[in-house]
C-alpha cells in the first residue's frame, strides 16, 4: 500500500496537463503516517482510493503536518511528512490548484 501525491493547477485533466509536479518516492512511509491519523483534514485521505484538497484544505491541513513532524523520529517517515508539507504549501499558494492523493 502506498500513497502518492500530484500538484495540478486546475482538476487533474486526463493528458496530464495540468501536473505540475509529483512525488513518488514515500508512497508506501506516507500510507503508514496517514494510517495513524483519525483527526483533522488528513484523515480524509483514503489510503486505497482517491483524494483531493484544494488549495483552501491544504493550508488547513499544514499546521497537522507539523505537528505530526514535531513528534516523528522515524526517519522515512519523517521524510514522507517533509515533501508532504511542501507540496501542501505550494497547493495552498497556488490558486485553483489541487493536491491529489493517489491510494492504491
Amino acid at each position: 500500500m502506498g500513497v502518492e501525491l500530484e500538484l495540478h493547477a486546475g482538476r487533474p485533466a486526463r493528458d496530464g496537463s495540468s501536473l505540475l509536479r509529483g512525488s513518488y518516492e514515500h508512497g508506501e512511509a506516507l500510507a503508514r503516517v496517514l494510517d495513524g491519523v483519525d483527526t483533522g483534514r488528513l484523515s480524509w485521505v483514503d489510503p486505497y482510493g482517491d483524494t483531493m484538497f484544494n488549495e483552501q484544505v491544504a493550508e488547513a491541513a499544514l499546521p497537522q503536518v507539523s505537528a505530526l513532524l514535531r513528534d516523528c523520529t522515524d526517519p522515512a517517515a519523517r521524510a514522507a511528512l517533509t515533501d508532504l508539507a511542501g507540496m501542501l504549501e505550494a497547493c495552498a499558494a497556488t490558486p485553483g490548484s489541487y493536491l491529489w492523493f493517489m491510494g492504491d
